[in-house]
């Protein structure tokens, strides 16, 4: 027997609350990039301070996950998300008060801070409701989430600035984290086990014990993680195509309006394409690699971004071209942060996802701050992107040789 006949699953609740979790959260995240250009303009930053403004979130997001992570799969996805979005909500609405770099630093560090117990329990949480041969199907839908978030960002952003300022883009994210908080509070569930049930999709017939009610759970130590080989790999491949990602999404838009000379409504909606293509990537990417497995899966993904990455620089302003690329680098680019999730739950046991994807993030986090750091000092010293665009590209390729040394799980 299929439980996924039942005319009603909770999972389904619990996707539901994740996607707008997710919204939010890299709406925040991915929509500092469509708010920087105007937002460093008014304030008189460098690109380098946007960069350090980026960085301050990453720093305390890649200090704080791990323990996160850990504290997942201790006290549950639920207390540690409602808690974490508090924090966000917080920190995101403060950043409409920024008036200097320092407070700019602090407010968006806060909101790192929220956004520490975020994504890794929604992909723990997913994974746990879902079987393991659903769980690509998933994610795919919830990961949608931060596509639309970034999309509508890009579609969103130049109203307001027209109507209000770039402020109150922050204010209505804020205000929004708070909605969540009540909503996560009262509905979310930490996994199946815990009300009775099974997680959506599971064959009785598996042989799968995984979230069912009744069996015993065991304890994973790190330090048995950190020994393991494949989590090295998997990390330095998680590190080398994040900076590729981060590094052109942070940044296209302020490229597209500063160097390539695009009035900010076109280059704004480069998000939009991007945010687009994410929706896309993970409704079809990622269910298909429940069938192709992530190794391979990721291989591929990794390979089309650094392709994408090679047509965007050399299109210079031919603007039809680059909103192909930037969609091209969308759709993969949305496969990459759950593709590399979904790898804890087949390399590692079901009792350790949320520390695994815990111990990734200072890879993650690494390479986005990595990237900011040397994008931003390499534009204000040549006046151009080309050559941080170019290390884009060699870095994307790390990404794709590293995962072929990866074993099949």
């Amino acid at each position: 027997m299929v439980e996924e006949n039942r005319t009603f699953h909770w999972a389904w609740v619990i996707l539901g609350i994740c996607f707008g979790i997710l919204f939010i959260n890299y709406s925040v995240r991915l929509g500092y990039g469509v708010v920087m250009p105007e937002m460093i303009r008014t304030l008189g930053f460098s690109r380098a301070a946007s960069g350090t403004i980026y960085n301050s979130y990453l720093f305390v997001y890649i200090t704080i996950t791990p323990f996160t992570g850990y504290l997942t799969d201790r006290l549950g996805a639920r207390r540690v998300i409602t808690v974490c979005l508090l924090i966000l909500g917080l920190g995101t609405f403060l950043m409409g008060t920024a008036e200097d770099l320092w407070k700019a630093s602090l407010f968006f560090a806060l909101t790192g801070l929220g956004a520490s117990g975020i994504w890794t329990p929604v992909l723990t949480i997913v994974q746990r409701w879902f079987a393991h041969h659903r769980r690509g199907f998933a994610m795919g839908l919830v990961a949608t989430g931060y596509g639309i978030g970034f999309a509508t960002m890009g579609v969103v952003f130049p109203w307001i600035v027209a109507n209000f300022d770039w402020r109150y883009a922050w204010f209505f994210l804020g205000g929004m984290a708070f909605v969540m908080v009540l909503v996560s509070g009262i509905f979310l569930r930490s996994d199946p086990a815990g009300s009775g049930l099974k997680p959506w999709g599971h064959r009785d017939s598996s042989g799968s014990n995984d979230n069912i009610p009744g069996t015993e759970k065991k304890h994973v130590p790190l330090t048995a993680i950190l020994r393991n080989h494949q989590f090295w790999i998997i990390g330095g491949s998680y590190f080398a195509i994040t900076y590729s990602c981060y590094g052109i999404t942070t940044f296209m838009v302020d490229y597209a309006k500063y160097q390539l000379g695009m009035p900010l409504e076109k280059a704004a909606f480069l998000a939009t394409i991007h945010g687009i293509g994410q929706i896309i990537g993970v409704l079809t990417i990622l269910p298909l690699s429940d069938y192709l497995g992530r190794r391979k899966t990721t291989i591929i993904s990794n390979a089309f971004i650094a392709v994408s990455l090679i047509g965007i620089l050399a299109c210079g302003d031919m603007w039809g071209l680059l909103y192909g690329f930037i969609g091209c680098l969308g759709i993969f680019s949305g496969v990459t942060f759950p593709i590399y999730g979904l790898c804890a739950g087949d390399y590692f046991p079901q009792e350790a996802i949320g520390t695994v994807i815990g111990a990734w993030t200072p890879f993650y986090g690494s390479g986005a701050i990595i990237a900011h750091w040397v994008t931003g000092i390499l534009r204000d010293k040549t006046g151009v992107y080309d050559q941080a665009f170019m290390i884009f590209i060699i870095t994307g390729a790390i990404g794709v040789l590293l995962m072929c040394l990866v074993r099949k799980s």
